[in-house]
């Protein structure tokens, strides 16, 4: 938006003057400068409009006349004896400048903020997690007010600058803060490890596993409070797991360290702490009933001494109970814990049963249809194959018949030799073909259920079928041949 505008109007004696408006942003006041028209030259006037305008500097002429007026949305911008003939330019000017001031307020009120900042930043020893949080929270307010262009751009350029810095302030602290963070990781590692190691020693040395086993839950609560990065808290870990499986497999024998399923662990972690809470309910009660006992007592005291040293006791039982009942109420909050990371695993653990079992029924089911095709092929070609076995040895004994009855025959038995042979080959052909088609077809069933892992087998079938068929059908032909005529053989010889 331009702070500056140029227009011709006329004055109280209504003479023409040119106009010159300047907005002082810092003071929220207005310029109003007035040149007589005999005093402006054509150059001065081009002068103004295309630098005066654009914030260059430009040499006024003598007897221009200037006042100076507050802004304000209510009241009219230019005084009384001037008028123009936009005057909707000067309202527009107007209501513009005003929310120049008021976006130049708000970056104002930014900058000091960013500068309290910066100088809580500079007195920074290391980082804090706080400052940065602020300082993010810090820019997405000025983001806001930029989407909704309550900011000008060279305004919000140069907060982003300096939040930018202030920024980059913070993350050579935080990257100071890691390097030490890692070297204190890396000197907590190389203490526990020696921990570590000094307890196998006392492992292979034979110590009581006892105490070493309770020195290990004491490693093992001091590695919980620990600082520790990723990897080394990781190797740590591996080796404190592995130093309480040899304690236990030495202690509990070799099936010590057997997986069980997170359900069982748990289970038996939450067994454990049912014990532990009604042991700490029964130790409780007590004391509630020594502490009632203290108090009878200290009403028929007799001496002062006395009636002070109850009084110190019942303060002692008054504090214990107070200390165990604390640790009761922290049983029991892990006990509710333990309830839903119990239920949580069962869901799951129900859910993995589910699963594994409708995989188990899917294979069992494959396992059976493809047994089944398999079965049902194999009585099948059986069954045809007795088929053709059976055909095969009606035409044999029906040729030999043929053979031993041909030299008894009448003048014409060739022809009836002929046609009863003919019916016996039509009919074992006949029985042979409707078989082979049933074989094959069957086969063909069956192969397309088993698909590719049959089709050797349905050319298997074929081909011992066509070969059953060649042995059976040779006798016939010298069946044929003995039916001969005595008028046949006669021309032979």
């Amino acid at each position: 938006m331009k702070t500056k505008l140029v227009l011709w109007g006329s004055n109280a004696q209504e003479e023409k003057v040119l106009i010159a408006l300047e907005l002082v942003a810092e003071d929220s006041t207005v310029k109003v400068y007035t040149f007589p028209e005999h005093s402006v030259t054509e150059e001065f006037y081009k002068l103004l409009l295309e630098e005066w305008r654009n914030g260059k500097a430009v040499e006024f002429p003598d007897g221009y006349a200037i006042e100076e007026r507050p802004l304000s949305v209510s009241s009219r911008l230019l005084p009384d004896h001037l008028k123009v003939e936009r005057e909707d330019i000067i309202v527009r000017a107007q209501t513009e400048w005003h929310f120049i001031i008021l976006s130049a307020k708000l970056n104002d009120a930014y900058k000091s903020e960013l500068e309290d900042l910066k100088d809580r930043i500079s007195k920074l020893n290391k980082f804090e997690s706080g400052v940065w949080e602020e300082l993010k929270g810090f820019w997405a307010k000025v983001q806001g007010q930029v989407r909704e262009r309550n900011l000008f751009r060279e305004h919000a350029d140069t907060l982003r600058d300096m939040t930018n810095t202030l920024f980059s302030d913070l993350k050579q602290l935080r990257s100071k803060m890691d390097d030490e963070f890692k070297k204190t990781s890396e000197e907590n590692r190389k203490a526990f490890m020696e921990r570590l190691s000094a307890v196998e020693e006392k492992i292979n040395k034979g110590m009581r596993l006892q105490s070493i086993f309770d020195e290990l839950k004491n490693i093992q609560r001091n590695f919980r409070n620990t600082k520790f990065t990723k990897e080394h808290r990781s190797k740590v870990w591996e080796k404190l797991d592995g130093t309480f499986k040899i304690v236990k497999e030495k202690r509990f024998g070799p099936g010590a360290n057997q997986d069980r399923s997170p359900v069982e662990r748990l289970q038996k972690r939450f067994q454990g702490l049912l014990a532990a809470i009604e042991k700490m309910e029964r130790s409780i009660k007590r004391d509630e009933d020594d502490l009632s006992f203290q108090k009878r007592k200290i009403e028929r005291t007799d001496g002062q001494l006395e009636a002070q040293i109850r009084q110190a006791k019942i303060k002692m039982i008054e504090e214990r109970i107070r200390s165990k009942k604390e640790k009761l109420s922290e049983m029991l909050t892990t006990k509710v814990e333990l309830e839903q990371k119990m239920e949580t695993l069962q869901k799951k653990e129900k859910e993995r049963a589910e699963r594994e079992k409708i995989q188990l029924a899917k294979k069992e089911a494959e396992k059976k249809i493809a047994e089944d095709i398999k079965q049902a092929a194999k009585a099948s070609y059986d069954e045809k194959s007795e088929a053709l076995a059976k055909a095969a040895a009606v035409l044999n004994t029906d040729a030999k018949e043929t053979a031993s009855e041909a030299p008894k025959a009448e003048p014409e038995p060739e022809a009836k030799t002929e046609t009863k042979g003919e019916s016996f080959l039509s009919a074992a052909a006949a029985t042979l073909g409707e078989a082979f088609t049933d074989v094959v077809d069957t086969v063909k069933a069956v192969a397309e259920v088993m698909e590719d892992k049959l089709e050797d087998a349905v050319e298997e079938i074929v081909d011992e079928v066509k070969e059953r068929m060649k042995p059976k059908s040779e006798p016939v032909k010298p069946a044929a041949e003995t039916t001969k005529t005595p008028e046949a053989e006669s021309e032979e010889e």
